[in-house]
């Protein structure tokens, strides 16, 4: 059960110096993130959803404390290492610590640690409040466009099987088979990425995430062109090595 996030006058009540608070959250999160390893989940991508998060509330008309809060801390849990646990509960974990000393209202701070909770792909607990879904909406749009595709690389890069091909040799796109993110790495586009416009819970996450998908529809649009000029290369250098 979620607490309530309002008063009973109906909204949540912000601290006197919000903007200080917030500073002070930034810095922190900046300083855990200083010697991450995982560039695709570092403060790179913290600092993109910070502010994706922060247009979107306002498109939303969503609590912008709460949001640019939860969204500094989303990943903070990734800093830990030897885990066992969930990074989304790690990092509400932390957060609860590190909001500890500014005595935010419980109904404030509960808000703040839901978004965190329900931003997660796998953890399973559905984003509850407006805030939270915006949270949700902007890490996932960091996944998309341009950005996501250099997350894609960073974050492949580092976690690559032995016996992983970057695409199927016959079947690069996908249309004939099924996607199969665990031995290519191109099918992630095509299991998750091209599929995350109909998770977007806002207009807002809806109307970016379109544009960005339309990118990666491009990319491989490019790719493709690219690999079809490489097999008219292919079949040359075929004839030419059976005619020599």
């Amino acid at each position: 059960m979620i607490p309530s996030i309002m008063t009973k006058e109906g909204s949540m009540q912000t601290p006197s110096h919000p903007s200080l608070l917030v500073d002070a959250i930034r810095a922190e999160v900046q300083a855990r993130f200083a010697s991450f390893e995982d560039l695709a989940h570092g403060w790179e991508h913290v600092q993109r959803v910070y502010y994706l998060a922060a247009y979107i509330a306002e498109q939303e008309h969503a609590d912008l404390f709460v949001v640019t809060l939860a969204a500094l801390l989303h990943d903070l849990g990734r800093t830990i290492r030897n885990h066992t646990s969930p990074h989304a509960e790690r990092s509400a974990l932390l957060a609860d610590e590190l909001l500890a000393p500014y005595q935010l209202s419980q109904e404030i701070q509960q808000a703040i640690l839901h978004a965190i909770l329900a931003h997660s792909y796998r953890k399973g607990v559905a984003p509850a409040t407006l805030e939270a879904r915006v949270l949700y909406d902007a890490d996932r749009l960091d996944s998309l466009g341009a950005s996501g595709i250099l997350r894609w690389a960073l974050s492949k890069g580092r976690r690559h099987a032995p016996q992983s091909k970057t695409y199927h040799p016959d079947d690069p796109f996908a249309t004939q088979r099924s996607p199969d993110e665990k031995h290519y790495v191109l099918d992630e586009f095509f299991s998750k990425f091209l599929t995350l416009g109909e998770a977007m819970t806002t207009r807002t996450g809806r109307v970016l995430a379109q544009r960005r998908i339309t990118f990666l529809q491009l990319y491989l649009q490019e790719l493709q062109r690219e690999l079809e000029e490489g097999n008219r290369g292919k079949a040359s250098l075929e004839w030419w090595l059976t005619a020599s």
